[in-house]
């Protein structure tokens, strides 16, 4: 029986890591060898696409092409560095303060005010998109980078999960360091945000993960080509270019996946927290 688990979870682990795979073995192969094999999807020919396991010509062409020849390509890299990096700062100044105000602060309206948030979090971009659109264009920040980071750095997702780790933190830790002269700047700094970093930094890596492939606000909000992020770069490859596009899909995976590897332990505690009830 312990085989035969092993066994199913291996074909599942492997059904997981496939498209991983798919990429990595697609972006060693020659534009000719994928348009022999992708003909159906690349130019809508009859009969069915098909795959090897290992490329017939092995060549790092693709990644010569992206990494010398693409211009474009470091341009939006560079533009997607800075837009995460910017909501990530945002978010820790904004939400690390708004998550430990919820659960540490008693004020009026809180349970009204935090129920608003959670259903901000629940609303998809579409619903917000038309009216954050009028804003921003009221604050002349379309066609920005800034356009994109202000209303991501506001973002409730974190503040909720950053909550949730704070409002762990005994109170008699708290009253212990009342006791000894601590005032509440003091707490937040000294004790709230050692103790909740767990939460800090699995609500960065759900962060990053989000906004380094942000896709929607960048097409809504930004019109000139040199300010687009990463994301937009795969969909303006042109088909003939198939290698180029697997090289370009496995460059863009890199960063997510480095940073999925080194925060996995703080993650899987933050989705974990966010699936606890009020």
């Amino acid at each position: 029986m312990k085989r035969v688990l092993t066994g199913l979870l291996a074909v599942l682990a492997f059904i997981a890591v496939f498209p991983i795979v798919f990429l990595a073995i697609g972006s060693l192969m020659g534009n000719v060898e994928l348009q022999e094999m992708l003909l159906p999807v690349l130019h809508g020919g009859k009969g069915f696409a098909s795959w090897k396991l290992l490329p017939q010509y092995p060549t790092l062409r693709s990644y010569v092409e992206l990494l010398l020849d693409s211009p474009g390509f470091f341009v939006m890299f560079w533009n997607s560095v800075k837009l995460t990096s910017g909501i990530l700062a945002g978010q820790l100044l904004v939400g690390v303060p708004a998550a430990w105000g919820f659960a540490k602060f008693d004020f009026p309206g809180k349970k009204i005010l935090f129920t608003i948030y959670i259903v901000l979090m629940m609303m998809p971009f579409q619903v917000m998109m038309l009216s954050n659109y009028l804003v921003l264009d009221r604050l002349m920040l379309i066609d920005s980078l800034a356009g994109i980071i202000i209303p991501a750095v506001f973002s409730t997702f974190p503040v909720f999960i950053m909550y949730r780790f704070f409002e762990g933190i005994p109170e008699a830790l708290l009253e212990s360091a009342r006791l000894d002269g601590a005032g509440e700047i003091q707490m937040f700094i000294r004790v709230g945000i050692p103790l909740g970093s767990p939460g800090i930094i699995s609500a960065m890596v759900l962060g990053f993960l989000e906004y380094w492939n942000l896709i929607e606000q960048p097409m809504a909000f930004l019109k000139t080509k040199e300010l687009w992020p990463l994301s937009l770069f795969l969909p303006n490859i042109d088909m003939e270019r198939a290698g180029l596009a697997f090289a370009a899909s496995v460059m863009v995976l890199l960063p997510a996946l480095l940073v999925f590897l080194a925060g996995q332990d703080y993650l899987e505690q933050g989705i974990i927290s966010t699936a606890i009830k009020e």
